[in-house]
């Protein structure tokens, strides 16, 4: 099996850095790994990633930016939770299309058409965003 080191790559229009890990034989379908707020590709343990990529698969796993070691953005205000939550996303510095476009880029850098995604939590819903 195959586990790459930690490395980064820039996505998308807005230049995001997203750092992520590859595991498994980079020939192997890839499942690619989407973590929920503010949690950190670590959240997958090494372990975790080792054992679906020994069933023959690519496992990839990453930090969303604001998270790890991807991209943070610590002077963009904080959003208006109470608007957001009545559908008013203009205080919100980013969405999860913005997210989701993180990924795909994601997905271009690596030279891959497509994945198997699975994500946990908000990543989940980052997932669902991709496939819509």
């Amino acid at each position: 099996m195959t586990v790459s080191e930690e490395k980064a790559v820039n996505v998308g229009p807005s230049d995001i850095e997203v750092a992520y890990e590859r595991f498994g034989d980079l020939d192997a379908p890839p499942v690619l790994l989407v973590m929920g707020i503010a949690a950190q590709m670590l959240g997958r343990p090494e372990e975790f990633c080792a054992g679906l990529a020994a069933h023959g698969v690519q496992v990839i796993r990453f930090d969303n930016r604001d998270s790890g070691l991807s991209s943070h953005f610590p002077d963009a205000p904080t959003p208006d939770l109470q608007a957001a939550l009545s559908g008013d996303m203009s205080s919100a510095s980013y969405t999860l299309s913005d997210m989701a476009a993180d990924v795909v880029g994601l997905l271009d850098a690596l030279g891959l058409d497509s994945a198997h995604v699975v994500g946990a939590s908000m990543g989940g819903s980052i997932a669902q965003t991709i496939a819509i």
